[in-house]
């Protein structure tokens, strides 16, 4: 059996020249979700062999390339990963790209199981018109760009514009507002690439609004994102009271990190600062950040020469139900915001991988069960011991008949007993 050139796939190899076969697990992407996979299976069965294919030449994924520069302490996963990669039963093969230099089916036959864990290689479009327009990015390609992915290394984002707006209320969100508002002193010290820093060095973007369809009790962030975004150095949040209230007595019963996390809002929300008197007062502005609520993107603002955004034109929404269930129904209302740069962050997307491997488009998602693919015929051998379960079904069967045994004939049942 070859790969595609005429090769076996690289832990074939391995295995066929082994003393003797073990079990075989193909690991296909080297994030967090892959090592962690090769951790549970070195650790959980002894004598299983794994192996991790990843198309970039550098491995950890996400850890390397979507945790935010200034989170040092994240990347420590790292550590320990490495150590993963460095047992005897553990083998890298960085640069393949699966699908292409060796492709699934091969996979199928050179391996007892294989976990896909490419994770989600595109990002979810708005649907608006204008959203292609020069000054919309995807917090993907955004977040890639700043980490030095190098599919974004020239992304080159204008950030010449005063006013920034991130679609979007989770914590890549607040990650990409820091890092448009952050001291250069402290970007410096971290592994954010040089040309990503000389671009903010020289950025005019001094206001970030962070947009949500829903409302404060819908949020994604999490309570540390929230107060690292709050005590930045020369920054102010910006939130309108009005946005609260009535939420004290509605989050009573929260659970409750939801709980604090909203009463840190309110808190920020009726506080009055040094920074925003001095404002008052006649002194320069810091820069400054802030949430808006219920309002869903309608169309990205074309500038008069129609060459770049301009600004964002939102529909202003109410809600239905209420905690994470609530949905966003627009109002009817409008309301436009002056921005040159717009990021959107609603989420990422998978790709298919291969065509031997369903895919749901519309959903952007391998279809399966409990993690296992749904279409697939997944090779699960019957050991002996197996065998002997099926055996003792079928004599206990037939002794309640008077028989030496009651032979299953129906092989999905066989499979069923010995929980397959």
């Amino acid at each position: 059996m070859a790969g595609a050139g005429g090769r076996a796939p690289l832990g074939l190899r391995r295995w066929l020249s082994s003393p003797a076969p073990a079990p075989r697990v193909c690991v296909v992407g080297s994030g967090p979700a892959g090592f962690y996979t090769a951790q549970h299976i070195l650790k959980h069965h002894g004598g299983a062999l794994v192996d991790i294919y990843e198309k970039l030449p550098i491995p950890f994924g996400l850890v390397r390339f979507g945790v935010a520069p200034d989170h040092p302490e994240v990347k420590n996963v790292i550590n320990t990963f490495t150590q993963t990669a460095h047992s005897e039963r553990c083998a890298y093969y960085g640069n393949v790209t699966v699908g292409r230099d060796v492709t699934v089916p091969e996979l199928q036959q050179a391996y007892h199981a294989v976990v896909l864990s490419y994770g989600a290689e595109d990002n979810r479009v708005l649907g608006i018109p204008g959203e292609n327009l020069p000054g919309v990015y995807s917090a993907r390609a955004f977040v890639g760009w700043y980490n030095g992915l190098p599919e974004n290394q020239d992304l080159k984002p204008d950030l010449s514009c005063e006013t920034a707006l991130i679609l979007g209320h989770g914590n890549v969100a607040l990650d990409i507002a820091r890092i448009l508002l952050s001291p250069l002193q402290l970007l410096r010290k971290t592994d954010i690439t040089d040309s990503s820093l000389a671009a903010l060095a020289c950025s005019k973007v001094k206001r970030v609004w962070l947009v949500g369809r829903r409302g404060p009790l819908q949020v994604a962030f999490t309570i540390k994102e929230l107060r690292e975004m709050i005590n930045l150095p020369g920054t102010r949040a910006v939130l309108d009271p009005a946005d609260f209230t009535g939420l004290e007595s509605a989050v009573k019963d929260a659970p409750r990190p939801r709980k604090r996390l909203t009463e840190l809002m309110i808190k920020t929300a009726l506080e009055k600062p040094e920074e925003m008197q001095a404002a008052a007062a006649g002194a320069a502005a810091p820069r400054e950040w802030g949430l808006k609520f219920q309002r869903s993107p309608q169309e990205v603002l074309p500038s008069a020469d129609g060459r770049r955004a301009r600004g964002i034109r939102m529909a202003l929404t109410r809600l239905e139900g209420s905690g994470d269930s609530a949905k966003a129904i627009p109002t009817g209302d409008v309301e436009e915001l002056e921005c040159g740069l717009v990021v959107s962050s609603i989420g990422y997307r998978s790709l298919p991988l291969d065509p031997a491997v369903p895919f749901d488009s519309q959903r952007g998602i391998i279809p399966n069960s409990s993690g296992r693919v749904e279409g697939v015929p997944g090779v699960r051998p019957v050991s002996f011991s197996d065998w002997e379960k099926i055996d003792a079904t079928e004599v206990a069967r037939g002794k309640a008949a008077g028989k030496p045994r009651e032979k299953i004939v129906d092989p999905a049942e066989m499979l069923q007993i010995i929980g397959h």
